[in-house]
């Protein structure tokens, strides 16, 4: 029994009006990172969640395409990229592997602690 299916019915019943499935595109290794963090600084989950959330949707194909979405990222090299956290309370950075979609915390800190390293060899 062969069954003929409509792709694009259910594209937009997955992302209505978009015609494209929701995925998520960018894979984030490791919140458990995150949520150490957030538990020693409250005030850090709303907007680590909140980052978490757009960056495992991201489709960030170069850094191009993340500077599209985030202005205040710097690239220091090595596929590093930093991320302003809370209005530049906070300091994320990560080692982006675009080819294979996906993203490794190398560090989350305050801004003294990320002054305090060098975020190109973390």
């Amino acid at each position: 029994m062969f069954v003929r299916v409509n792709l694009n019915a259910w594209q937009s019943l997955l992302a209505p009006g978009t015609g494209a499935c929701y995925s998520f595109i960018m894979r984030v290794i490791a919140i458990s990172t995150l949520r150490e963090f957030w538990a020693k600084h409250p005030q850090a989950e709303v907007p680590l969640r909140g980052w978490y959330a757009d960056a495992s949707r991201a489709d960030w194909k170069t850094p191009a395409d993340i500077k599209a979405a985030h202005r205040t990222v710097s690239f220091v090299g090595s596929n590093r990229v930093v991320f302003n956290i809370k209005g530049n309370d906070f300091r994320l950075i990560v080692a982006v592997h675009y080819n294979r979609g996906m993203m490794y915390i190398r560090f989350v800190g305050t801004h003294k602690q990320y002054d305090a390293l060098d975020a190109g060899k973390v």
